[in-house]
């Protein structure tokens, strides 16, 4: 088991888009069983790759009620998106000791490549969509309080900065 460092939200990789995987080779998959493991260690519903340095298009999510369902992504893309909103509290161990509510649509199909270096398309709902969705923010360079207003994503970072002094 390899639990990985996360990077601080000040680094400049989580603020850019990574690159997309060309295929699911061996090293792939060995990164994407540390992710697994470090979001287990979290604990979270979701990684991506750039939250550990990684610049793939690489992301897991598991967002069951017993553990061990993590689905491996590799350039995931929203297909289609429900009209129906959700919010939820999102938070990211990048900014850790935060968290804000985040409107999302409540479904989404989604394109990647799966374990097996096959192209899957998969609907995802509820909170599944919801790590879904803010996984590909991560990929893009996007983080969730880069979808708040800008006094918001201020005030939770200053407040998660202070939390890190101490």
């Amino acid at each position: 088991m390899t639990v990985r460092a996360f990077l601080p939200y000040s680094d400049r990789r989580l603020h850019i888009p990574a690159e997309p995987v060309e295929a699911v080779t061996e090293t792939v998959r060995m990164i994407w069983d540390d992710m697994v493991d470090t979001m287990e260690a979290m604990p979270g519903v979701g990684l991506a790759a750039p939250q550990i340095g990684i610049m793939l298009r690489l992301a897991v999510v598991d967002a069951s009620d017993r553990r061990g369902q993590a689905v491996r992504m590799a350039n995931p893309q929203v297909l289609h998106a429900s009209v129906q909103f959700r919010s939820h509290e999102e938070a990211s161990p990048n900014l850790p000791g935060v968290s804000a509510p985040v409107s999302r649509p409540r479904a989404v199909t989604v394109r990647f490549l799966n374990e097996a270096g096959e192209v899957e398309e998969r609907d995802f709902v509820g909170l599944w969509a919801t790590s879904v969705q803010h996984q590909i923010d991560h990929l893009d360079g996007r983080m969730y309080v880069d979808r708040l207003s800008p006094l918001r994503r201020k005030m939770l970072v200053a407040k998660s900065a202070k939390a890190a002094r101490r």
